[in-house]
């Protein structure tokens, strides 16, 4: 059977939908076709950074509607990144606007949380990376609000973005494994840790699987979106990164991923968490994937960086700066000659006028003993470099802890066209690299629905084999020439 669904497809700096078919026959393809995007980022109002996420329910309830008006559509899911999440009241209520992670009011919380629970007892229970704003922090940042006091449920934002289509309250696993507040063992919400505290488990709403149906539409939904019904919304793997593993087209389980954009997810998948204290010490995350897999993997300061400076310098003397140009100069400018670590906390947050992201990157070179990069291009070919760098540490650091070969890797998202970046993670790694597909996450959006809604996609194996089918991936070699092992060690001391 032929299967055509709307793939919402949520990143933080833009959102997307896609409509995606899955041909019927012996051996299926996948297509997509992005028919409506729109600009997102968080919106500084009173001091605090939110999402305007009642902005992101109407852009994504026109683009499924564009979907609908062009073809049949048989089924709705929505990915989005993690950790963010909008309180309900017990009237189903949103109970203002969600924080972004970026914003400010965690900052020194994950301390005083690892100082109460102790860092080694956190990890055995969710198995995640300490990242700052993880949703237990932004929780007990919240702590004694009037918002949290009046809440009856939490829904992480494509779990909301979902009710709002269906009136189905729940928690995606994929997603839901990203917050700290789910216990990895267990395969539940990690209650007592909440009870000790002072966090109100209760408004942890019901758990479900990547591919379970949600629901069918709401009355008034469908009419707005001109359908019947009888359309479903499926929980895909609603953390965008899942369903970016989801996408990748490995013929082997012998790869790593690189989801690159935003941020830069690196790891492997695996059949179990790894929760060794060895693993905690290089600050491993373990989150769910699809059909009970588990995604081992470390997030890194992604593009994010390079998108910073761009616009950083948009907005002053450098106006006529583009990406593309950019990347083709720095590929000819001195390689390895300043690297930084990529992760350092103070390129969190977003630039400013008082604080712009290219001086950080300077201040941090500097810091650290390294040539100055001064120019956009000598800034740039830092970012890519370090990047570079990264990639091979915690590549190379996952295969080790989790005793897993690795023969390719695979590098899905955005980066995926900064052929510059490519080629140097293929140099850095000592391994091939194989690029695309872009919308990596759109298409395993698509092919968990496809399953869901019956067609012939048993397993992880087959869906990837429909992505490798449809869509081609370019190969970069590694090269010899530059000592990435010396680069790693200028980063690494800076790091630790």
């Amino acid at each position: 059977m032929s299967v055509r669904v709307a793939a919402v497809d949520l990143g933080a700096t833009s959102g997307r939908v896609m409509s995606g078919r899955i041909s019927g026959g012996a051996e299926p393809r996948v297509e997509i076709n992005e028919l409506h995007r729109f600009p997102n980022g968080a919106v500084r109002a009173g001091g605090s950074l939110f999402w305007d996420v009642l902005g992101i329910h109407r852009e994504t309830v026109a683009g499924v509607r564009k979907v609908a008006e062009t073809g049949p559509l048989h089924g709705i899911g929505i990915d989005s990144w993690a950790i963010d999440y909008g309180l309900l009241d017990r009237d189903g209520v949103l109970l203002g606007s969600p924080y972004s992670h970026r914003d400010a009011r965690t900052e020194g919380v994950a301390e005083k949380v690892v100082a109460e629970i102790g860092a080694a007892e956190l990890y055995r229970t969710t198995g995640l990376q300490q990242l700052p704003f993880n949703t237990l922090y932004q929780l007990v940042a919240a702590r004694g609000t009037a918002a949290l006091e009046a809440a009856d449920a939490l829904l992480l934002l494509p779990d909301l973005l979902g009710y709002w289509l269906t009136g189905v309250a729940g928690a995606e696993r994929t997603n839901a494994s990203t917050t700290q507040l789910y216990d990895i063992t267990t395969g539940g919400w990690a209650t007592d840790l909440c009870r000790r505290l002072g966090l109100p488990w209760s408004i942890l709403p019901p758990l479900r699987d990547p591919g379970s149906v949600l629901g069918p539409l709401l009355p008034d939904v469908a009419r707005e979106l001109g359908v019947g019904a009888d359309v479903p919304v499926v929980a895909v793997g609603s953390h965008d990164t899942a369903s970016a593993v989801v996408g990748v087209p490995a013929a082997t389980d012998r790869f790593a991923y690189i989801s690159s954009g935003t941020w830069s997810l690196v790891g492997l998948e695996l059949d179990r968490p790894v929760l060794t204290e060895e693993a905690r010490q290089a600050d491993f995350t373990n989150e769910l994937g699809l059909d009970g897999t588990v995604r081992f993997l470390k997030n890194v300061t992604g593009l994010w960086v390079l998108s910073e400076c761009l616009r950083s310098w948009s907005e002053r003397r450098y106006q006529d700066v583009q990406l593309r140009p950019l990347i083709e100069a720095a590929a000819e400018f001195a390689p390895l000659r300043s690297v930084i670590d990529i992760n350092d906390p103070r390129l969190l947050a977003p630039s400013t006028a008082a604080d712009p992201m290219p001086e950080r990157v300077a201040m941090i070179a500097a810091e650290a003993g390294e040539p100055v990069p001064a120019s956009p291009v000598a800034i740039s070919r830092c970012v890519v470099d370090s990047l570079a760098v990264a990639y091979r540490r915690h590549v190379r650091t996952a295969a080790e802890l989790a005793g897993h070969e690795v023969d390719v890797v695979h590098v899905v998202g955005g980066g995926s066209q900064n052929e510059l970046l490519c080629q140097l993670t293929a140099d850095a790694c000592g391994l091939p690299v194989l690029a695309g597909p872009v919308e990596a996450a759109a298409l395993g959006n698509v092919v968990v629905q496809g399953r869901a809604l019956g067609a012939d996609l048993p397993d992880l194996a087959a869906m990837r084999a429909v992505v490798r089918r449809s869509y081609e991936v370019r190969r970069h070699e590694p090269r010899d020439g530059l000592d990435w092992a010396a680069a790693e060690v200028r980063a690494t001391r800076r790091a630790g």
